[in-house]
């Protein structure tokens, strides 16, 4: 029996970084995954894929370049589903050659096959080779990620029934589809065929969807959605969902009505993978939806030792963050020190269009009381945007009116996701207004719109001076005697 002083069960974002900071710690590491290669879920069936079908879809539908060209505008004109595939095994092929240098360059071992508690100190691992192993550890980091929910009355056929798993693992370009579940994932994967000209139906049984983002940029984003065709039924539930003689699934909606389409996306929310774990030999219990409740700062279970990071232990389920995770994790588990986290980190939607944003919304500052100001700036108004034909896009900003600090960005439109890490780390550094007045972006780039909608809080804010100028109008920076 080998015994390991950390050993983790999982090789997504969380997982491997985990591994990789615990082995430049100087710790003996293992990381176990029930796939034939490593990855796990972001690299084969989540993020990666998702993201890949996004781009491809993008470039060869001529999407970016629609604003100049007329909607009929096609780069492709017949898109299939090996044209969508093509590029995804090159890019998953690409990222497991990345992580699989980086574990054999610092050391760590990986082991294939499906692991399960013992005790609190060993796991067995039934492997892909079809030999059974017992692994003694110290420390532990759960970081099997989630699967899709499949609720019983659902029948799943994985060809015109899907769920987010099935649907990249078999991609096809079905001539309509409808997607249930307006989260991150149902909204992803419901524009990106959108932007395939697939005739798409967006089923949500709540009124408002993505309600962690800013009301104004989501009614912005709906009313892209809807002008480009795509029916949204909020407010309504699916309650059965069957198939009619041409085998197409036909969705029953519980106010009566019905959704007919080619294929049909379940996308209502994730579970943990942990069911067969055996985590009742270790001490670890999930809650209902198999995830694992830890201590927000060290990441430890209810079991000292044993860790949990990544999507197992819910929101915000971002492979960003989950590599932190995994990574201050490690770090307590050996004692190492750990810097704290900042306070704010963005969330991405790679939707068509993008949607991200940092810091507060307009309804988070509302609810606190703080008195605020907002600045918007639409991408049409700036050179690079029309240089880029868009018609649409816009950014949102929130200033403090008591010291002019930056409270939030929001963002949806080309390049959102990119554009906030500038409001990033304004936001993180405590920076205000004045910074984005003051200071001179690139031109023509999207990024000035950070100084048009800056502008724009400031002509409707009290009158004070910003620093080193009138009271009249922003103005540069003045020069310093030296120059």
């Amino acid at each position: 029996m080998d015994t390991y002083d950390l050993i983790v069960i999982g090789s997504g974002p969380a997982g491997r970084r985990a591994a990789i900071q615990a082995a430049k710690l100087g710790r003996s590491v293992l990381v176990i995954e029930d796939r034939l290669r490593v990855g796990g879920v972001s690299v084969h069936t989540g993020t990666i894929p998702s993201k890949t079908l996004r781009e491809t879809v993008l470039n060869l539908s001529g999407w970016r370049e629609r604003g100049f060209y007329g909607l009929a505008y096609r780069v492709k004109k017949d898109i299939e589903g090996k044209d969508l595939g093509a590029r995804l095994r090159m890019t998953l092929d690409y990222e497991i050659d990345v992580l699989e240098h980086q574990f054999a360059r610092n050391g760590v071992k990986t082991l294939g096959g499906k692991a399960h508690f013992r005790d609190a100190s060993h796991v067995v691992v039934a492997g892909n080779d079809g030999e059974e192993r017992i692994v003694g550890f110290d420390k532990a980091v759960i970081a099997v990620g989630t699967a899709p929910y499949r609720p019983a009355h659902i029948q799943f056929d994985d060809h015109t029934i899907v769920d987010s798993d099935s649907l990249v693992s078999e991609l096809r370009v079905p001539r309509s589809l409808t997607v249930v579940g307006a989260g991150v994932i149902g909204i992803e994967y419901a524009t990106i065929f959108s932007a395939l000209d697939v005739p798409v139906t967006l089923v949500e049984p709540k009124e408002r969807y993505l309600e962690f983002v800013d009301r104004e940029i989501i009614d912005e984003f709906t009313h892209e959605l809807r002008k480009r065709g795509m029916t949204m039924r909020l407010g309504a539930k699916v309650e059965k969902v069957e198939k009619d003689a041409q085998g197409w699934p036909v969705a029953t909606l519980n106010d009566g009505r019905q959704v007919r389409s080619e294929m049909l996306l379940y996308a209502a929310g994730r579970v943990g993978a942990t069911a067969d774990l055996g985590l009742d030999k270790c001490g670890v219990v999930p809650d209902e939806r198999g995830r694992l409740k830890v201590d927000p700062v060290t990441f430890q279970t209810t079991i000292p030792h044993i860790y949990a990071a990544g999507d197992v232990i819910g929101f915000p389920s971002l492979a960003s963050t989950s590599m932190e995770q995994g990574r201050i994790a490690a770090l307590h588990a050996f004692g190492a020190s750990m810097p704290p986290a900042p306070e704010f980190f963005p969330y991405g939607i790679y939707a068509v269009p993008e949607i991200s944003t940092v810091g507060l919304s307009e309804e988070d500052v509302r609810r606190q009381g703080i008195p605020y100001e907002c600045g918007v700036a639409r991408f049409r108004e700036t050179s690079r945007g029309h240089i880029m034909g868009l018609q649409s896009g816009m950014m949102k900003m929130i200033f403090a009116l008591k010291d002019r600090k930056l409270l939030g960005v929001s963002i949806v439109g080309e390049g959102a996701t990119e554009l906030i890490h500038i409001g990033q780390a304004v936001l993180n550094l405590g920076g205000t207004l004045d910074y984005f007045v003051e200071n001179t972006f690139n031109y023509p780039t999207l990024a000035e719109a950070y100084k048009i909608a800056a502008l724009d809080a400031w002509n409707r804010m009290p009158r004070v001076p910003l620093a080193e100028t009138s009271a009249e109008e922003p103005a540069a920076r003045k020069p310093r005697a030296a120059e």
